[in-house]
């Protein structure tokens, strides 16, 4: 776990202002029972690897009851554990074995929308235009001739219109409800204080369960214009529109519920002495409303995409570091940097584009920007199978796609399959040991033969694997206080180099280009994310040095 630290002369310290979790997308990460889905046990046996790797924390994919329409994003029941990933037993086992490593859990949240399997919708569906079972969602008549059309044009993000009409209890076409995903996710309307209500229920029952905090999916989203208007971006691409439709996310009132979800965590607080933590996935035009998510009564952190969606440019990358820096970390909160998460292309792949399966350029830029990402002030999130440098699957056959943006568009493009593959753990064929099942046993999805070459036991075999530079650099990064809260200075370096110092004399520095160019520091680097001879920064390369006085 990282020290407490001095930060311009006052202890700053919290550990969620510098932790790195690691993001366990549980169906994927390892199977217990041998039915070949991963599961809250498999969790549980895997913590000792994580705790080798050094994290500080872990945040956990929803395994609440759900239909999986979108792989457990939309749910039925937000207070139980669905069976095929275990029981509240299990849970509850999972919970004290992590805080005997002293690893920390933190669980996914969905608030935006919920399962039409839930039972507040079922009842919705069977109740009466108008009723208040209807008003916790967003019910409308249609538009045109006997209300046949849409209320109004919103888009899905997972393409389509965002509304299905619905059949009323006496057989009759009737009203439309909202969903800004898929109609198997209807929106939920945070008008209502029921709705808020019952969220605070949640939020206490895993809070009370041990729980260290929460990741709070699509957290700029909640509310929706109270007259669901027209969006005056008609014509915009289907899969993204609602990002900038500013009619339905990253409405004014939805800050009142972060207060008060922030409210909530401190009374556990001031309870134990415990902090308990709310991170934000915020899609948000800039840096500055991402800075409004992140003020002193709001969320703790908010995922900061900008770095994520940076092109491998030193330039792109010092404009959304210092944009960071300035506008989120200026306010005095800390930056929450993140390269990967279950909806993203893997990096080794979207650094290698268009090369098949990454490349080694791809698998070279991605550690060296992993290095980098390690060296910045604040707090970073690792997705589980980057330390292990997997590629994206690319070429996985339409039959075994499961991701509804296949099944809404018919396209391939942006479908998130390809990073969900289960991870490989040892052995030379599929699954690779991430199942228990019998000889036959298939993962969910299946894994290439080259997975084998990833495998964790040949990564923690081989010191020159991604795995030993992230555990080097989360080693490091926990024992130096140069690195973790704090700010950054930016060194001047030729075109195409980013180099900053952190503190007292540690510089990370990384070459974009492909040539190699003068180090920016003389000696031997501490760390570096491949060779790197003295007086040398190779292309492709980052490293960090001690720069002494």
């Amino acid at each position: 776990m990282a020290p407490h630290r001095q930060v311009d002369g006052v202890n700053r310290h919290h550990w969620w202002r510098d932790a790195v979790i690691y993001q366990v997308y549980v169906r994927s990460f390892l199977d217990s029972t041998g039915d070949g889905i991963g599961d809250l046990a498999g969790v549980r046996a895997g913590l000792p690897y994580l705790r080798k790797l050094g994290v500080d924390g872990i945040w956990l994919s929803p395994f609440y009851p759900s239909p999986q329409a979108d792989h457990g994003y939309d749910v039925a029941d937000y207070r139980d554990v669905d069976p095929v990933f275990g029981d509240l037993a299990e849970f509850d086992s999972l919970v004290a074995a992590a805080r005997r490593l002293g690893i920390r859990v933190l669980l996914d949240i969905v608030p935006n929308h919920c399962s039409s399997e839930h039972p507040w919708f079922r009842e919705a569906l069977a109740a009466a235009p108008g009723s208040p079972e209807r008003a916790r969602f967003h019910f409308a008549d249609g538009r045109g001739p006997d209300g046949a059309e849409p209320p109004n044009n919103w888009h899905a993000m997972f393409g389509g219109p965002a509304w299905t009409r619905v059949t009323e209890p006496d057989g009759r076409p009737g009203q439309w409800y909202l969903h800004m995903f898929t109609p198997e996710q209807p929106d939920w309307n945070w008008r209502e204080a029921e709705v808020a209500a019952d969220f605070e229920r949640t939020l206490r029952f895993w809070l009370d369960r041990g729980v260290d905090g929460f990741r709070i999916d699509v957290a700029a989203g909640l509310f929706k214009h109270p007259e669901l208007p027209d969006s005056p971006d008609p014509e915009a691409d289907a899969r993204t529109r609602d990002s900038v439709n500013p009619l339905a996310w990253n409405q004014p009132e939805v800050h009142d519920v972060w207060r008060h979800w922030r409210a909530v965590c401190e009374e556990y607080t001031a309870r134990d002495g415990r902090e308990r933590l709310l991170v934000g996935e915020v899609s948000v035009p800039t840096a500055r409303e991402h800075a409004r998510y992140v003020r002193a009564d709001e969320l703790h952190q908010a995922f900061f995409f900008d770095l994520l969606s940076a092109p491998w440019d030193a330039d792109a990358f010092r404009k959304v570091i210092s944009e960071a820096m300035q506008d989120i970390a200026g306010t005095g909160s800390t930056v929450t940097w993140v390269l990967n998460n279950h909806d993203q292309v893997r990096t080794v792949t979207r650094y290698g584009e268009p090369a098949p399966e990454g490349s080694g350029l791809g698998a070279a830029r991605a550690r060296a920007a992993a290095l980098l990402m390690l060296a910045l002030p604040g707090a970073a999130y690792i997705y589980q199978g980057e330390e292990l440098g997997l590629p994206e699957v690319v070429d996985l056959p339409d039959d075994v796609l499961t991701d509804p943006i296949f099944r809404r568009t018919g396209s391939r493009a942006r479908i998130r399959d390809g990073c969900r593959v289960p991870l490989p753990w040892s052995g030379q064929a599929s699954p690779f040991g991430f199942t228990s099942g019998a000889e036959g046993t298939k993962p969910w999805l299946p894994q290439p033969e080259y997975f084998a070459e990833y495998a964790t036991h040949r990564a923690l075999a081989d010191t020159r694997s991604s795995w030993h530079l992230y555990r080097d650099g989360l080693q490091l990064r926990a024992a130096l206080d140069q690195l973790g809260d704090g700010t950054l200075r930016w060194l001047d370096t030729q075109p195409g180099v980013l180099a900053f110092a952190r503190g007292d004399g540690l510089v990370c520095a990384v070459n974009f280009g492909t040539a190699p160019v003068p180090a920016p520091v003389s000696g031997t680097p501490l760390l570096a994310s491949g060779p790197c001879p003295t007086g040398v920064l190779p292309g492709s390369t980052a490293a960090w040095w001690i720069d002494a006085p």
